[in-house]
């Protein structure tokens, strides 16, 4: 029986001389592995249609294991993120968080449009940091994890000069700082752009400007808490920042 659905390609392995098994997330059933025989072979209808990033509808015969992919229909190619190298760095992150961080067949509607929308505006051109961080702190709570970043993790206060505590897991207030001798100092642009990336709907973003150095601790903080409580070691972060120091060097 075939179905179909709403889907982004987030993963495609060789299989055989001329096959894939791709990987969508998709609107209806969260993420899912399909063969598609021969799509290796540029002659093929299901080339263009299962290429990195690709958003469309798929028809899929599904099975307990890996389903078939019967044919495609492309809404929206994001050709501009494949053919920029930082946009690709990026974009590779992006969905290889929402691979590693999602099990197979879990519906969440919400992470799909997520994942559209942060695709959709890269391939738009809008700032790929500020996209990639709000993507990182919304992906938290598919995690489990819940930083506080409404008031002070030690007293509760929700009025002060913050800092954030790695270890308490999230802002620290000016009073509490002693809690933590290793918390990380920083600006009150940073504490309410994290604020705001955490709650924010995408779908509301306009342009935001954001400095380099406040970029460079909501940078660091991500990616430590990230290195403390996700558990996850992904290739395409390391490329990442490759890709950042190549570009900052510019």
């Amino acid at each position: 029986m075939f179905q179909k659905c709403e889907g982004i390609v987030i993963r495609t392995t060789d299989y055989g001389e001329n096959n894939k098994i791709v990987t969508l997330y998709t609107r209806e059933w969260g993420k899912v592995g399909v063969m598609a025989r021969g799509a290796k072979k540029p002659s093929s209808r299901l080339a263009s249609i299962t290429q990195p990033f690709t958003y469309g509808y798929y028809l899929v015969q599904r099975s307990n294991g890996l389903g078939g992919l019967q044919q495609g229909e492309i809404i929206k190619t994001m050709r501009g993120i494949r053919e920029d190298i930082f946009l690709t760095a990026h974009a590779s992150y992006i969905v290889e968080l929402t691979d590693k961080a999602t099990e197979d067949k879990k519906p969440n509607p919400y992470l799909f449009e997520l994942l559209y929308q942060t695709l959709h505006f890269m391939n738009e051109g809008l700032d790929l940091d500020i996209l990639t961080f709000i993507y990182e702190m919304k992906m938290l709570q598919v995690l489990g994890l819940h930083p506080v970043l409404d008031r002070c993790s030690a007293c509760g206060s929700t009025d002060g000069q913050f800092s954030f505590s790695i270890r308490e897991g999230g802002f620290l207030c000016h009073r509490c700082l002693q809690i933590d001798a290793h918390h990380l100092k920083i600006s009150q642009s940073t504490v309410k752009l994290l604020r705001i990336f955490y709650y924010f709907d995408l779908n509301r973003l306009g342009k935001i400007d954001v400095k380099e150095e406040t970029k460079s601790e909501i940078k660091k903080i991500i990616s430590t808490y990230y290195d403390e409580y996700s558990g996850l070691s992904l290739k395409s972060k390391r490329f990442l920042n490759q890709m950042d120091h190549l570009r900052n060097s510019f």
